[in-house]
């Protein structure tokens, strides 16, 4: 009767050991196979980082590419435009290459005082008998009156506000000729409202307008970060 109940606590101490044993090689199966799953997961996001690297890598190389085929055509363009006999005509200085006569035509910059001078100078004087009133170009709205950068602005071109007022007492023809040299300047203007007033012998001119300028395209290389 002893030997049989020795017998049997000896069979449930080793079913009881070969269950822990069982549930130790469960635990470090589950452990090797949750590790094996996260680095899986890892190698996974690294090879798709990767390839996402190397894509953006390839479109830049393509941009590149591109930008070097067209090269030769634009030196060819700027090559034509240097011998438009058009340009040359309207040269300031004969010296000045053709294309000096765009660059003139729309500044990169937004000097307003540079064009109060042009309008002073060029565009409102040169005409016998015309006297100028006013002159009043307006500074650009958070470029000039800032300090800040000109070439920040947008790439599209942008008004600069300018007013005059001109008069004459024995040559109205002349108000005519003032605004053909407008018309004519190689700088674009605009004038929004005009208005004439004659008081016993002199007539005035009074206007309002725009002139232009375009600010300078930027090329440059930048940096893009990938994340993960």
């Amino acid at each position: 009767m002893d030997n049989s109940k020795g017998g049997g606590l000896k069979k449930r101490q080793q079913i009881a050991k070969s269950n822990r044993t069982m549930f130790l090689w469960i635990t470090g199966v589950s452990v090797v196979v949750g590790f094996s799953v996260v680095l899986m997961i890892f190698l996974a996001q690294g090879i798709w980082y990767g390839e996402r690297v190397i894509l953006e890598k390839q479109k830049t190389a393509d941009t590149l590419k591109e930008n070097l085929e067209v090269v030769p055509k634009l030196k060819d363009s700027v090559s034509l435009l240097n011998t438009n006999e058009d340009l040359q005509s309207v040269r300031l200085d004969s010296n000045d290459p053709a294309l000096q006569v765009i660059l003139d035509a729309l500044p990169a910059d937004a000097n307003s005082t540079a064009m109060a001078s042009s309008l002073q100078t060029r565009l409102l004087s040169g005409v016998s008998g015309i006297i100028i009133e006013s002159l009043r170009v307006e500074p650009v709205s958070g470029v000039e009156d800032d300090g800040s950068d000109s070439n920040s602005s947008d790439s599209e071109a942008t008004g600069i506000g300018f007013s005059f007022t001109i008069s004459t007492a024995d040559n109205q023809d002349g108000l005519r000729k003032i605004l053909q040299q407008i018309e004519r300047s190689i700088r674009p203007f605009t004038i929004d409202t005009m208005s004439i007033e004659s008081q016993g012998g002199k007539v005035t001119l009074s206007a309002d307008g725009r002139g232009f300028y375009e600010p300078a395209q930027k090329v440059q290389l930048t940096d893009k970060v990938v994340k993960p």
